[in-house]
């Protein structure tokens, strides 16, 4: 909850949300590269992509299967977000996902220009190795958590971005509305959110019943 209210304040405030475009556009790149997997096992061909913190992401697709290919965004978010908030229960898969973490990072990189934003992805690839060596890699389960969360709720700050800041790629939920008329953007946000809040609870009892059972197990054996 603390973190979903600071990313929430820091994805918002001008000059601070800055601060965080690394990870933004780690986030963002998940997105769309689960819009463009759905895209391509639906039969469609990828016409252009854009990933910006600033503007938002898109990708502009031809053919395929609309609905599936806009719900694989947030259902993709999600369950990715979900995987890194189970880092936030154990040091080893902490570790794993920081791999995964540290080459995503790096990768939005092919399409930024902005120095700021290569110099704080450096800034968050330091953090990243240097939590390796902080009470035994300890603090890579924080850090893996803040990921986690940041991409389950992304339907928060993709409409944060559309009401707030007006960017010009419409959140989709927009795009839900325009493709279903009868059912308003309010609505698809509403389901979004609660099917993200479930998902989150979920993966929480995972780890909560998966890294206990370890913990038996490991202090049986000792």
């Amino acid at each position: 909850v603390v973190y979903a209210v600071v990313i929430f304040g820091v994805w918002n405030i001008p000059g601070a949300r800055t601060l965080i475009n690394p990870l933004k556009l780690f986030t963002i790149g998940w997105h769309e590269l689960c819009h463009i997997v759905a895209a391509i096992l639906t039969g469609g061909s990828i016409l252009t992509v854009t990933i910006d913190p600033y503007l938002g992401g898109a990708t502009i697709v031809e053919g395929g299967h609309p609905p599936t290919i806009l719900a694989a965004g947030y259902i993709g978010s999600t369950l990715f977000g979900g995987v890194f908030i189970l880092g936030g229960f154990d040091t080893l898969v902490a570790k794993i996902l920081s791999f995964v973490l540290g080459i995503g990072l790096i990768i939005p990189l092919v399409l930024v220009r902005d120095k700021l934003t290569i110099l704080l992805t450096l800034c968050c690839e330091g953090l990243l190795i240097g939590f390796w060596f902080i009470a035994h890699a300890q603090a890579l389960r924080w850090y893996c958590l803040f990921i986690g969360i940041m991409n389950v709720f992304y339907v928060v700050w993709d409409l944060a971005d559309d009401k707030f800041f007006r960017k010009a790629n419409d959140s989709d939920c927009t795009q839900f509305a325009i493709l279903y008329p009868r059912i308003s953007a309010h609505v698809w946000a509403i389901f979004w959110l609660v099917f993200q809040v479930g998902v989150c609870i979920a993966f929480i009892f995972i780890g909560i019943v998966s890294f206990k059972v370890c913990s038996h197990f490991l202090l049986k054996v000792r």
